[in-house]
Order: structure tokens, then C-alpha cells, then sequence
């Protein structure tokens, strides 16, 4: 019996991407922006999807079935009926809008048709359901509840209902414009950052800062009730109809207009992003509490934007609300086309679905390329680049020594993650001990804000050691405290410093994965799933004691992650990286020739 191949595609907002399953089962998954080397590119997603066909090694006759992440023509009714009910207000606006859709995204079917030569009917989750598959069908439970919050999909803000073997079913929602995404992402654009990609800065800054505008968030910007449920007073939004999150009022409210961004960061933004943040945290709790009530249910999965917000993972985890969470490691508008494909096979074809109540199905979310030793040969000697083959095991010891020695060293292995995080595939790795590598990787390497926190990758089996937490935490979405055994006792002088002069100190044995209020974002890692990343880490144990490393994903600000060799090595070049691993082979920054690098970052990946 010949295999079904189903494509989902998410675009046309922010980070499009594109999934293929074979019989369903994931079998790649990328975002767009890999291949052209534009960060959150949303155009529709030609090179993944090329990708995805090319590693299933299928052409786009075999695609049985297509299915895009949300229904075009009710988001383009939530955008006319709000210009309408703000007219003439949102004139501007609507001038910039409308085009678009009437030229382009209203005719989203055809356009997939026309691309894929697909004449087969589409299939059309809502956004929310997309978000609910991907949270639900990839987990390894038999029924959980589900909790899917993010900016907007048509009419749906937040959601959550119920999924049961191979069936979801969304029970309770709010809509728009009241919204717990883009009240964070107002917050995001007033605090000088950019939205749908900074939101992750305020979630770092705020730690800085002192909840001083908690009270004023609950009591002007937002009407939350007991159970969760929430409406935004929206004198103080613009995003309705204008071209800004927030309004005047909101500017007369807290006192001054909003940052510029780049401009110098002071006392008032941190207090802001730790506001902000604790609302959330609040917000999500309050929710996740009704929802436990409500369903009865054991286990919770997570979607949407907001589920990327570890911190408030963390809370919910801690309050033991349930027994286990789950979140979708593309948890924004990429995983979408991992749901709408998701939701084909089991919700439309009525496909069985197997859960063990152990294993997810994500397979640690490596679906993107991967390259063979040969072609990373060829790429090596066609460039005249020095590099050391090495077997695993040497591999593992070299590159364990080089981060005892605070080298930092980029680390491409196996095939790419799916998602924002990188997860020991397209990583930079360092030593936690260090004090001085926050500041290195920061300031000479990530080419970012100084204040920004670096996550710990630990063996599954030490994690307890580290940090207070005992579960499950393999795509670096969870936040937990470090354990007090390992903190450091501040002294009254740096107890009384604020919001930057905080950064500097030691606070603990792993102070370069400590952030300001002991806390770390962590990933877990077992031998099992990566197998070459689990290996380095316990061959670093073995030098210095520590099963934990300093994990970042490989790129520089504003650049998406690496995707290919060429990628890899332009990134190793133009930062103050001191080695490269490129599968099984070592490169060290004194043996390379001059770098004659033109600029051009688009990538290399050839498609077929």
C-alpha cells in the first residue's frame, strides 16, 4: 500500500515554515528563514518546502494531501469588521493592508496550487486548531488538556479544550482584540524592542527590574477575573487601527512616550519588562487553574506564542497545577504547518494514533538538513579549509577540553532543529563555570545586549543536581531555579545594586547560566535522543565535574540560525568563536586561512 505523504504550511505572518509527514509521521519540519537568511521571513515557504520534499525523497505528485494553518478568509473578515467598527480611525492602515490580502493572501489556495501543481482539494484548520494539534498529537499522552495562547489567529486569542487519542476538541475561547499576546507584545513595543521578535528580550530583562506597574497593568490595561478570562480596556491600544501597539492614554498612563529603540536601557524599562512579565505569569495561572477544574485532565499541552514564554512554563509546572506538561518546541506560527498536517492525518483521515505516556513524537525536534561527512569533506577542501577528522569519541574528548579551557566553540551536528531554540544541533557551546563567558558570548560572539541570560544543557539524569527540577525539559522551555547548594550568599553592597550593575556578579558555580534572580532556562538531554551532544557533555563531566554547558543558538543578532556548512563557517569567522565542529570534523580559528567575506549570507542549501 503506497505511503500518504500530507504537506503543512504556515505563512504569510511571521515565521513560515513547512512539514511533511509520511503515514503520519514527521518526517522534516524547517522555517523558511534557513534558507533565505532572513530572520521570521514570511513568505510562503518555496525553499522548505522544497527541503521537506527533497529529504522524504518524494516528488510534489506524491503529496496526497495539503493542509495550510489557518482559514484566510476569516482573518481577512476579523481585519475588515475591526477597520470597520474603528472607521474612519484606522484609515492608514487599512491602506496598508488591504492590498496585500486582495493581491496575495486572500488567494492562498490557489497560490499552493499553483506552486505544488497540487489540484487536489486543501484542507483548513483554524489557527487555534493548528496550534492545538501541534501541542496535542506529537505529545505522549492519551488525553490531556489543551491551553493554546498567542497574538491572534482569526477571531481566537486564547483557547483550551480537550484532546483524546487522535481527536482535539477546542471547548472555550476569547477573541479579539482581547488578547494575552499582543498585551505583551504592547509592552514589548513600548519598551523599545521589536514585536513577534523581542518579546524573548523582555522576558530576559525583566528579572532587572522591580514589579512596580503590576498593580497599574491589572487595574487599567486589563480586566482579569478569577477563572482567567480577561478583557483589555482598549483606550490604551492602538493596534486596532493604527500603525502602533499602544495609544496616547497608554503613554499619559506610565508617564512618558515610548523607548527608541537602541537607545540606552534604564531602571524604568526593567521595571516595565518585570511588570509585564509578572502579569503574565499571573495571567497564565489563573488559566491553567480553570482549565484543570474545568477538564478534570492530568496533563496539559501548550501552543502558541505565549507557550514560548518559559518562565511563566516554569510557574505552571512549580504549582503542580498538573502532573506533567508539554510544549510544543515550535510553539508560534511554524509549528502551525507541524498542527495543520497533524491535524489532517488524525482529525480529517481519522488515523489511530499511539501514545505511550512516555515519549513524544517530535523526535527531539531535529527535522530539518542534515549533512553527510563527505559533503562536509567536499566543502572543507573545495574552500581549502584546515579541519581535523576525528572519530566521536576523540571528537568528544578535543571539544570537551577546548570548553574547559573557556574556548567557545560552534557546534554543528546532525540534522537542524525545528523551532526558535537550539537544541545541540546548531549550537554555541561554552563553559558555565566561567564568569567571564556571559560577557564574551554576548558582547563578541552574539553581538547582542549584554543584559541577555544563556541557557544550560544537562544530562537528563544530573538535572536535579543543577536545578530545582525534576522533569522532562528537552526543548529549553521550562525555567527553573538552580539549586541552593550551588548559589553564592550576595553580600549587603551588590544586594543593593539595581537593574545593570546586577549582571556582573557571581551567583552561583555555573554563574554563566545563572541569571540575575538564580533562575536558568534549561534543556535536558539524553543519550537517546542525541547521541554525539550527550557524549560531549559527559566527557566534559569527566574533565571538570559539571554535566552542564552554556548552550546558544548558532547565529549573531539578527541573523537566523545556521543552516548550512557555508553558514556555519561564515558565522566562525566573523565572531571571536575559537573552534568549529562541522560534523566530524574540527576546525580551529589560528589554523584558518584569511576570510574573504563578501557579505553574502544567503544560504547555500541546493535544492534538487
Amino acid at each position: 500500500m503506497p505511503s500518504i505523504y500530507i504537506l503543512g504550511i504556515s505563512a504569510f505572518y511571521h515565521d513560515s515554515a513547512a512539514c511533511l509527514l509520511k503515514d503520519g509521521i514527521p518526517v522534516a519540519a524547517a522555517q523558511e528563514e534557513r534558507f533565505t537568511r532572513k530572520k521570521h521571513d514570511s513568505n510562503f515557504p518555496i525553499h522548505a518546502i522544497e527541503y521537506c520534499l527533497k529529504e522524504a525523497g518524494i516528488s510534489r505528485e506524491e503529496l496526497s494531501h495539503v493542509a495550510f494553518y489557518d482559514k484566510p478568509w476569516i482573518k481577512f473578515e476579523r481585519i475588515l469588521e475591526t477597520y470597520l467598527a474603528y472607521a474612519p480611525l484606522g484609515f492608514p492602515s487599512f491602506l496598508k493592508a488591504i492590498p496585500v490580502w486582495i493581491k496575495q493572501k486572500l488567494w492562498m489556495g490557489d497560490l499552493i496550487k499553483k506552486e505544488l501543481s497540487f489540484e487536489e482539494d486543501l484542507i483548513y484548520p483554524e489557527h487555534h486548531q493548528s496550534h492545538a494539534a501541534s501541542a496535542f498529537f506529537p505529545s505522549p499522552y492519551k488525553s490531556a488538556a489543551i491551553l493554546t495562547l498567542d497574538g491572534v489567529g482569526e477571531w481566537t486569542t486564547t483557547s483550551f479544550g480537550v484532546g483524546r487519542d487522535n481527536h482535539i476538541e477546542l471547548s472555550h475561547d476569547i477573541q479579539f482584540p482581547h488578547s494575552i499576546g499582543l498585551l505583551y507584545s504592547a509592552m514589548t513595543y513600548y519598551t523599545g524592542f521589536k514585536v513577534n521578535s523581542g518579546e524573548y528580550k523582555v522576558m530576559g530583562l525583566a528579572p532587572y527590574g522591580n514589579p512596580v506597574y503590576v498593580d497599574l497593568i491589572l487595574n487599567e490595561l486589563i480586566d482579569l477575573k478569577d477563572d482567567g478570562s480577561f478583557r483589555l480596556n482598549m483606550k490604551y491600544f492602538d493596534y486596532c487601527h493604527g500603525l502602533r501597539m499602544t495609544s496616547k492614554a497608554f503613554d499619559t498612563l506610565f508617564g512618558a512616550p515610548p523607548r527608541k529603540p537602541e537607545t540606552p536601557l534604564t531602571q524604568r524599562e526593567m521595571d516595565l519588562a518585570r511588570s509585564i512579565q509578572d502579569a503574565t505569569e499571573e495571567i497564565v495561572l489563573r488559566i491553567a487553574r480553570h482549565v484543570k477544574k474545568v477538564t478534570g485532565e492530568k496533563n496539559l499541552c501548550l501552543a502558541g506564542g505565549v507557550a514560548l514564554n518559559c518562565v511563566a512554563n516554569g510557574k505552571i509546572l512549580r504549582e503542580n497545577i498538573f502532573d506533567s506538561i508539554w510544549i510544543q518546541p515550535a510553539a508560534g506560527d511554524a509549528g502551525g504547518a507541524l498542527g495543520a498536517a497533524l491535524f489532517a492525518w488524525y482529525q480529517v483521515l481519522g488515523k489511530h494514533r499511539k501514545a505511550d505516556s512516555l515519549k513524544d513524537s517530535q523526535k527531539g525536534s531535529l527535522l530539518g538538513p542534515r549533512y553527510k561527512s563527505e559533503e562536509i569533506e567536499n566543502f572543507l577542501t573545495s574552500n581549502q579549509y584546515k579541519a581535523h577528522k576525528l572519530d566521536l569519541p576523540a571528537m568528544s574528548e578535543q571539544v570537551a577540553r577546548l570548553l574547559s579551557e573557556e574556548k567557545v566553540v560552534g557546534w554543528f551536528s546532525g540534522r537542524m532543529e525545528f523551532g526558535p531554540r537550539a537544541l545541540g544541533a546548531r549550537s554555541i557551546l561554552g563553559d558555565p563555570r566561567s564568569p567571564k563567558t556571559q560577557k564574551i558570548m554576548n558582547l563578541k560572539i552574539k553581538y547582542r545586549e549584554s543584559f541577555r541570560p544563556f541557557a544550560p544543557v544537562v544530562l537528563r539524569e544530573k538535572v536535579s543536581d543543577y536545578f530545582e527540577l525534576d522533569a522532562d525539559s528537552p526543548y529549553m522551555l521550562i525555567v527553573a531555579p538552580v539549586v541552593e547548594k550551588r548559589r553564592r550568599e550576595m553580600t549587603e553592597d551588590e544586594k543593593s545594586l539595581f537593574g545593570i550593575d546586577k549582571l556582573n556578579i557571581t551567583r552561583s558555580d555555573i554563574p554563566a547560566v545563572t541569571h540575575v534572580d538564580y533562575s536558568a532556562r534549561v534543556q535536558t538531554i539524553d543519550e537517546e535522543t542525541n547521541p554525539e551532544y550527550y557524549n560531549l557533555i559527559r566527557e566534559f563531566e569527566k574533565i571538570t565535574g559539571y554535566a552542564v554547558l552554556v548552550n546558544t543558538s548558532f547565529n549573531v543578532r539578527g541573523e537566523p540560525i545556521v543552516c548550512t556548512p557555508m553558514d556555519a563557517y561564515r558565522c566562525f569567522m566573523r565572531t571571536g568563536m575559537d573552534a568549529l565542529v562541522l560534523e566530524n570534523y574540527l576546525l580551529l580559528k589560528t589554523e584558518q586561512p584569511e576570510f574573504a567575506d563578501s557579505g553574502n549570507w544567503e544560504s547555500e542549501f541546493e535544492l534538487d
